[in-house]
């Protein structure tokens, strides 16, 4: 399946990024002020810690190739699936279902290469829709799995940051003396943990968590248009109707450029 990076995703981050720290800056502050590694350890390693609690190791150590995939989703041909199964169709309408054992090998996409198979192999429908189903809704508990780490990851960033202030005001306080310019310096300080705490939750991990559920949403489209494309093939279906059929469940917009 192929994949090339999202420029949607990147130019948001950018966007993100530097309108947030660029605002910053043209106010007279100084982005080098920002990187304090303490309240930076508690945020990071605080939302890390509790994501580690809240699932087991192997999926939060699964969460780069997570990241790798909000960077490069996935692209989902639905249109040329369309375009396949109305050619299967016509082939099957021609030659007879068992005709399609030689389009195969041609198939790259194993959901629909599986489906196509037990279709071929004489599958009742009923029991082929249920296996379909079921795959379907196996993936989509998946995809609801990964993305539920980034929405957990983002409701503990800002949490670690509020307790990283609280920390770095309880140490300002204790050691204030009698300067009073120096204290508001520390307290500036200890706001920076809050500031990373709710950064990160907005502009990076609920994002990745909703960029992940879209790339589910097309997925899970792609599969069901091929489900109800082969069962259509099966049961007979003209050609002609069963590419209204699939067109009627993509978008509308969509829909107007088929």
């Amino acid at each position: 399946m192929k994949k090339k990076l999202d420029i949607g995703t990147v130019a948001g981050l950018t966007l993100g990024v530097v309108s947030i720290f660029g605002s910053f800056v043209l106010e007279g502050g100084s982005v080098g002020a920002l990187m304090l590694i303490p309240a930076m350890v508690i945020v990071f390693g605080g939302t890390f810690g509790a994501a580690m609690i809240g699932t087991s190791m192997k999926n939060f150590m699964g969460i780069g190739k997570l990241i790798k995939m909000a960077l490069f989703p996935p692209e989902f041909d639905v249109k040329g699936a369309i375009e396949r199964i109305v050619k299967f169709s016509t082939i099957a309408r021609k030659d007879g279902l068992l005709a399609l054992e030689k389009e195969l090998d041609s198939v790259d996409n194993p959901f629909m290469k599986k489906i196509l198979r037990f279709a071929i192999d004489g599958t009742d429908p009923e029991i082929l829709r249920s296996l379909a189903e079921t795959e379907v809704i196996n993936a989509g508990q998946r995809h609801a799995k990964s993305s539920s780490i980034f929405q957990k990851m983002g409701g503990y960033s800002p949490t670690m940051g509020i307790i990283g202030t609280v920390m770095g005001l309880i140490a300002t306080l204790a050691a204030a003396g009698e300067d009073p310019n120096l204290l508001i310096h520390h307290i500036a300080s200890a706001f920076i943990a809050t500031l990373w705490g709710v950064f990160m939750a907005n502009v990076v991990w609920l994002p990745i968590s909703d960029k992940l559920r879209h790339v589910h949403g097309e997925e899970n489209l792609f599969m069901e248009i091929i489900v109800e494309g082969i069962l259509s093939i099966q049961v007979g279906e003209i050609p002609s109707v069963i590419k209204a059929k699939l067109n009627s469940m993509l978008p509308s917009s969509q829909q107007e450029a088929t």
